[in-house]
């Protein structure tokens, strides 16, 4: 398996490291739930250096960017991040990523699963003779998430945050060490994404750690994603799914040319699809876990496709997609944990949302 600049630090910190897209990964340190519970009332430190890292640049950036991916990459401004998705032809999701546009080039951040796949379309279809780089082998992320984010990380860091708005990418020192810090994250919560040169990575992860940040796993990552209401591919994405069955259509702009799977998609809109992904909350005792079934009536409407015992709620939470006509709020319906049914419903997303 692969391992990440921090390996030895999870090591001497007691995690418990597991397989994950063929990395060696800390799923924990203490505990789930306590890990959970400091991003939501302080701050979260996570290791992301098995995410993937492309930069793209030259002339035809731009261009290349609309014609891959369903976002409108020209109304990113230097400095600034948008999520976008990335199609096949029939409109099913390759992956969807982060975009940041930086002064000379663009940077997306993939799911660790999917880095080899997305180079290989990238490369496949550059028409436009941009240049396409992996960063991975010498830049990694850490993500410093929760309430305290911002005063644990100011004490490090050259610029005052508060200048730094969502979504937004600036080029800084920690600890005299270059670094890109977006206010961006997967938890719900405010905080903050780092990326710089992994020769780095031990000095930055200790001395956050010392400021008073908790090192937290994937599966504290896992719950805090899933009680936000956003989605993790394997789970609420693959190449068979569209982003208008996920709900996440906000990603797809059809005003602005033509984009990889456009067609498609159009014509699955236009037709009518007959799966939605929903919330779902259990009103009995139980966890709905990926691929349990979802039933109505005793009849089978779908199937769970994320879940767990959510720590901020302490209920049986998950998302999963149902027959169109079952998937408005309110709906009563049953999962079906090993044999047994439990009663739940259909609810807005997200779950959790963080107080302002």
């Amino acid at each position: 398996m692969k391992r990440t600049a921090l390996y030895e630090a999870h090591l001497k910190l007691g995690a418990k490291m597991i397989e994950f897209a063929g990395w060696e990964m800390p799923v924990y340190y203490t505990s789930i739930n306590k890990e959970h519970a400091s991003v939501r009332t302080s701050a979260g430190l996570f290791d992301l250096g098995h995410m993937g890292i492309i930069k793209v640049s030259g002339d035809a950036a731009l261009p290349y960017l609309q014609r891959l991916l369903t976002n409108d990459i020209s109304r990113l401004e230097v400095g600034s991040s948008q999520y976008s998705i990335m199609l096949n032809e029939s409109g099913g999701v390759i992956d969807d990523i982060f975009v940041y546009r930086l002064r000379d080039h663009y940077m997306l951040v993939v799911n660790a699963s999917n880095t080899d796949k997305d180079l290989k379309w990238l490369t496949k279809n550059n028409s436009e003779g941009v240049e396409i780089s992996n960063l991975k082998e010498s830049f990694t992320i850490l993500a410093l998430q929760g309430p305290k984010a911002q005063e644990i990380l100011q004490k490090i860091c050259n610029i005052d945050l508060k200048n730094i708005g969502h979504h937004k990418i600036i080029d800084l020192l920690t600890l005299n060490i270059s670094t890109l810090i977006s206010r961006t994250g997967y938890t719900g919560e405010d905080g903050f994404e780092l990326f710089f040169n992994k020769a780095n990575a031990q000095t930055i992860w200790n001395e956050l750690i010392n400021l008073g940040a908790t090192s937290c796993g994937l599966g504290a990552r896992d719950t805090l994603r899933l009680e936000a209401g956003y989605p993790l591919y394997g789970h609420e994405y693959n190449e068979g799914i569209t982003p208008l069955e996920t709900g996440f259509s906000f990603a797809v702009k059809f005003d602005r040319g033509d984009f990889i799977g456009k067609e498609s998609l159009l014509k699955h809109k236009e037709e009518g699809f007959s799966k939605k992904l929903v919330g779902i909350k259990l009103k009995d005792v139980g966890i709905p876990r990926q691929g349990y079934r979802i039933l109505k009536d005793g009849n089978v409407i779908g199937y769970v496709t994320s879940g767990t015992m959510s720590p901020s709620l302490n209920i049986g939470i998950g998302m999963g997609f149902v027959r169109v006509e079952f998937a408005e709020v309110g709906t009563e319906i049953d999962i079906d944990i090993r044999g047994k049914m439990a009663k739940a419903e259909v609810i807005k997303l997200p779950f959790y949302r963080r107080l302002t």
